[in-house]
């Protein structure tokens, strides 16, 4: 992620805060989180927000998203949700030494994304300077999060082993050479009279063999 000093206008403009605050002055700041732990730290952090009465200085606490479509074994669709940055929360806030100690001692939370500064004499690694996202990047995240259009994923790809369960080819072993998740189709090489045969199955006549 890169980093800048010019703000998040319509960002800022958008989103609520306690009567009071200063939002020229709080910055969205990007936070490495343990893997999976995205949102224990966000309902971590927001408890510890209040507990330290920060509210006013550390406004939002957000994992963004955008919206996908799972393919289940028996070809339904399950509506989900991705991280378009797994690993990493963003947090909008004042950055002072209270708020820094606030975030940076939320359990399961690594560090602030930013300029790591080297210590002069001391042996190891530096403190982080943490750096806020710039007004463009903040912008294309969150824009991301509302246009982009489902993704849709399965549990199959070219190269895996299948076993047809339904259809003419019932029984039948193969491998798969192409998948399509916006049809719920895949194609697949099937022994076919002691020839590999491409055939297009359905995503609910196959079994992913182990």
């Amino acid at each position: 992620m890169n980093s800048a000093t010019d703000e998040p206008r319509n960002i800022e403009s958008s989103t609520e805060a306690p009567l009071g605050t200063p939002l020229k002055e709080a910055r969205w700041y990007a936070v490495q989180v343990a893997s999976g732990c995205e949102k224990r730290v966000k309902t971590n952090l927001e408890q510890r927000i209040q507990s330290f009465d920060v509210a006013d200085k550390i406004i939002q606490v957000e994992i963004p998203h955008t919206p996908a479509v799972k393919i289940r074994k028996d070809g339904t669709r399950q509506h989900t949700e991705e991280k378009v940055f797994p690993g990493y929360v963003l947090v909008r806030m004042i950055m002072s030494d209270d708020t820094w100690q606030v975030v940076r001692n939320t359990t399961h939370v690594i560090n602030f994304v930013g300029a790591e500064q080297k210590r002069g004499t001391a042996r190891g690694r530096g403190h982080v300077k943490p750096l806020p996202l710039s007004h463009s990047e903040v912008e294309r995240i969150f824009k991301q999060t509302l246009e982009q259009e489902p993704v849709v994923k399965i549990d199959m790809a070219t190269g895996d082993k299948i076993l047809v369960l339904s259809g003419p080819f019932k029984d039948f072993e193969g491998e798969v050479i192409e998948v399509s998740p916006e049809r719920s189709k895949l194609k697949a090489l099937l022994s076919i009279f002691g020839r590999d045969t491409p055939v297009e199955l359905e995503f609910n006549q196959v079994q992913k063999q182990s």
